[in-house]
């Protein structure tokens, strides 16, 4: 059975909770959340001494959020993947090794998991962490993770701890018949969806989604990004992927331009994933939407009004930006804040792009935010059809469907 050894770790301050009682906390807060669900998940999250994965970090701080591997990610990926006692799991990205320990822990001792990364110090720190926990039945080499593990196929179930921007076919040749595949996918421009995908009739199709984000994958899949900064000082900077374009020259200086402003009417509760309207933006903007950074000093100043305190999501054209901004609107009877989505262009012709944006989103929000949204990479890829509200992602080996339906 896999074992789990006890080791001792740095000096806890005398009356300071122990590393026992802090992981039971966190786990506790993940079952009140609603993100773990399963008893296999639960009892693997109590289990596995996440300390062990990050022994530069306090014990403090090893069971939070904000220590590397971030719990509440690693909880809702497992909940996806659904393993079962006895699975053969398949993983891309080493990380710590905290995720394999978790899934060598669900899967138990018939089970086993192969982790792939590139990266040679990873793999070996997640071996000592392994070691170290006294885990048993998960191995984790040094290759390309792209191209899969032939040797210890097929897979009950396989996953990417890893952004893809394309999903390697040996991924999906590599899963036995009945087998999932979860991968944080890079959809269109900043826009990800972890999506956990089955065979189906046709191809293969998401049986669940999420918002995600992820390190790039190394390899065969990888998918770079470019950085602009769009102020001296830069406080403002857009992330730009492969499937964009943006010319840091025609930007420069332009947040010195006029901003205009427009208004959508568009309302979310304050809590309300914005995501679905990103990816319809994503989707139908001739430039997808980016990930424009927005230091504080940029917003108290107020060079721009970020929807968030991160930032915005943003297009450009030629030497002209637009991003998104949110106002509070009204109340819910029950109490809850609403908040409507805006758009401020800057540039020559930002009140063109700025008026495109906010009628791509008024036209999203009367006619398909109530839809359901689904992913499928199908054998027979249909055409783009916006009006059906269908879009096709194209890929060098397997175009992404999206389909409000």
């Amino acid at each position: 059975m896999t074992t789990h050894t006890h080791h001792d770790g740095p000096a806890e301050p005398s009356g300071a909770p122990s590393a026992e009682q802090l992981r039971h906390e966190l786990v506790d807060r993940l079952v009140r959340d609603g993100t773990a669900r399963t008893d296999r998940v639960i009892a693997a999250l109590r289990g596995v001494p996440r300390e062990l994965f990050v022994p530069d970090v306090p014990v403090q701080r090893a069971d939070a959020d904000d220590a590397d591997g971030q719990p509440t990610i690693v909880a809702a990926m497992l909940e996806h993947l659904d393993l079962r006692p006895g699975h053969n799991v398949f993983e891309a990205g080493a990380g710590t090794g905290y995720t394999a320990a978790l899934m060598a822990a669900v899967v138990g001792e018939h089970g086993h998991v192969t982790t792939l990364d590139a990266d040679p110090d990873l793999v070996g720190a997640a071996r000592a962490h392994l070691a170290a926990a006294g885990v048993t039945n998960a191995d984790v080499l040094l290759a390309d993770a792209a191209l899969g593990h032939a040797p210890d196929a097929p897979y009950d179930r396989a996953i990417a701890t890893v952004g893809a921007y394309d999903v390697p076919t040996a991924w999906l040749d590599q899963l036995a018949p009945g087998g999932r595949l979860l991968v944080p996918l890079r959809l269109r421009g900043t826009t990800t969806r972890r999506i956990a995908f089955e065979r189906d009739h046709d191809g293969w199709r998401a049986v669940n989604s999420d918002p995600a984000e992820f390190m790039p994958l190394c390899g065969v899949g990888a998918d770079g990004d470019q950085r602009i900064h769009l102020t001296d000082d830069h406080t403002v900077q857009l992330w730009v992927h492969q499937d964009q374009t943006a010319d840091p020259a025609a930007l420069a200086g332009v947040f010195g331009t006029t901003g205009h402003e427009r208004w959508t009417g568009v309302l979310f509760a304050g809590e309300a994933p914005l995501a679905w309207m990103d990816l319809w933006l994503a989707c139908t903007l001739d430039n997808a939407l980016m990930r424009m950074d927005v230091a504080l000093p940029a917003a108290r100043r107020g060079l721009v009004a970020p929807s968030f305190s991160w930032g915005s999501m943003a297009t450009v054209r030629g030497a002209d930006l637009a991003y998104l901004t949110m106002r509070p609107a009204s109340f819910f009877p029950d109490g809850i804040k609403l908040y409507e989505v805006g758009v401020i262009g800057h540039g020559p012709g930002g009140d063109t792009l700025a008026d495109e944006a906010a009628e791509r989103i008024r036209h999203w929000n009367t006619y398909f935010r109530d839809r359901t949204v689904t992913f499928t990479m199908p054998s027979a890829v249909p055409v783009t059809d916006p009006a059906a509200g269908r879009f096709v992602l194209p890929r060098e080996h397997h175009p992404i469907v999206v389909t409000w339906t």
